[in-house]
């Protein structure tokens, strides 16, 4: 049987790391030059160009057959360390009840566009791992395999009062559905305390930066507003 939409609970946990995982994606990849490929799963190191990182098997997207199959549920890499991040993200899916996490194999036909919903199961696997983004290459001429840094060799994306209104409101196109979480979320990631008083979510940023978000009856972001000095 073909799945044809996530569900509530997994687009609810994605959302959360929609903002703050939108801007570490950039960071990675500014970080990782052009060049060709390789990786060596037995020591979870993966080259590309002239950097060489430790990386996880997230999980890979099969073009023929539409589907996605996480790294923890590969026989060839069950139980080894290259799939220790994936696991992490079944784990949380079995807390949860996040049945997307928990899928061995989700078959992604019946999406309107399979390929992006594999990505959005990347980037939500990404999120909750609290990687630092994720690597998309071609293994074969079929199949696309996604890796996680785990390397601090690459930067974590700040928070910055100057660009959080365009994170902010960029990250809301990536899905849509509630921006409040998206707020809350980022806010969560980078350890910033803020308060949600219906309508608006107020926090302080670093530097001591007042910042006001609302939000409009549909639960969309209706403005940001920075007392920058």
């Amino acid at each position: 049987m073909s799945h044809t939409q996530f569900s509530q609970a997994f687009l609810y946990e994605t959302e959360r790391h929609a903002a703050w995982g939108g801007a570490q994606l950039e960071a990675l990849m500014a970080f990782l030059p052009d060049g060709s490929w390789t990786a060596d799963l037995p020591t979870c190191r993966y080259r590309q160009g002239n950097v060489d990182l430790r990386v996880g098997v997230l999980g890979t997207y099969d073009a023929a057959q539409r589907s996605w199959m996480w790294g923890w549920a590969n026989p060839e890499l069950r139980g080894t360390p290259v799939a220790a991040l994936s696991e992490q993200v079944g784990r949380f899916g079995q807390s949860q009840g996040i049945a997307e996490f928990t899928t061995q194999v989700i078959d992604l036909s019946g999406f309107p566009d399979p390929r992006r919903a594999a990505e959005t199961l990347a980037f939500a696997g990404m999120g909750v791992a609290g990687a630092p983004g994720y690597i998309s290459v071609p293994a074969n001429p079929e199949t696309q395999v996604y890796f996680l840094p785990e390397d601090p060799q690459v930067p974590r994306a700040a928070l910055d009062p100057v660009t959080l209104p365009r994170t902010l409101v960029q990250a809301e196109g990536l899905l849509g559905v509630d921006a409040k979480r998206l707020v809350a979320g980022f806010f969560d990631h980078h350890g910033v305390a803020y308060r949600d008083n219906g309508g608006q979510i107020t926090a302080e940023l670093p530097g001591s930066v007042p910042a006001e978000i609302g939000f409009d009856e549909g639960g969309r972001i209706a403005g940001i507003r920075l007392a920058l000095h």
